[in-house]
Order: C-alpha cells, then structure tokens, then sequence
C-alpha cells in the first residue's frame, strides 16, 4: 500500500530520491535541475516535502513552495517506480495540501525534453501556462498551471 509521509527534505529518503532525479535530469537534459531548487524552499511557511512509501521503501518524492501568497510552485516531483501510479497519487496529496494551506493555483516548470513529465503533467490536469520567474527568457522550459480546489 502507497503511503505519502511530510518529509524533512534533509532526511535520508528524501536525499536518497533527489539524488536519483538529479541523475535522471543530468541524463535526460544534461542539468541536473539543482540550480532551481534549493532545500529551503521546502522547508519554510507555507511550503512542504513529502516522500511516498510501498511497503516502508521510498518510491517517490516532491514538494512545493510559496510563489505568491495565492500560488504554490511544485517542485522536484519524481517516481523510481510508477507502477501503483506514485507519482499521481503524490501530486494530488502535495496539491490538496497546497489547497488547504490557502493556494488557489499550483505551477510548475519542467524540461520541452522531458516529454514524459509534460504528458504526465497535462494527465493530471495542469494546463500550460507562461514562462514565469527564473524560467523567463529560457526556451527549453515549459511552465504548467492548474487551479487547486479547496
């Protein structure tokens, strides 16, 4: 059974699975994706970390953080293993937390190259959306959107 547990981004699994995605971006888009992201974006208000479990192993991690008061930015999502559909099932429980700490909107930028994320991302219902923030200017970025239901 998929448990998703709130993660101190500095824990162990959670090390563990970043450093899994960091070698999969490296290999898919030759970044590992470090430079926009900082572990204290997930540590501060209003942001969270959480690690997705089968059987007490970790398969799946992300978080998000504040980008606006109204606006939570995902971040780092990634699945070692999709068969029990771990990444959808931790996107929904980082986006129904986003919800209840009072976000109307989730975004998200990924890789044009990473084609698996930008057909995984319009699966679960994100739109795309402008090139925001730190990804302005960067043709090989795609930024997502979708509104969080309270």
């Amino acid at each position: 059974m998929l448990e998703i547990r709130r993660t101190d981004v500095n824990s162990a699994d959670a090390r563990a699975m970043l450093a899994e995605l960091d070698g999969a971006l490296e290999r898919l888009t030759g970044s590992s994706g470090q430079g926009s992201f900082s572990p204290e974006d997930v540590r501060q208000t209003g942001a969270m970390f959480a690690v997705a479990y089968w059987d007490d192993t970790p398969i799946a991690c992300g978080g998000f953080r504040p980008l606006t008061e109204i606006t939570a930015e995902i971040k780092r999502v990634y699945a070692r293993s999709n068969r029990v559909g771990a990444a959808a099932q931790l996107l929904t429980h980082l986006e129904r937390q986003a919800a209840a700490m009072g976000y109307t909107e989730a975004v998200l930028e990924t890789r044009r190259v990473n084609t698996h994320a930008v057909a995984f991302y319009l699966r679960c219902g994100y739109e795309a959306g402008p090139v925001y923030g730190r990804y302005a200017g960067r043709p090989e970025a795609v930024c997502f959107r979708k509104r969080l239901s309270p």
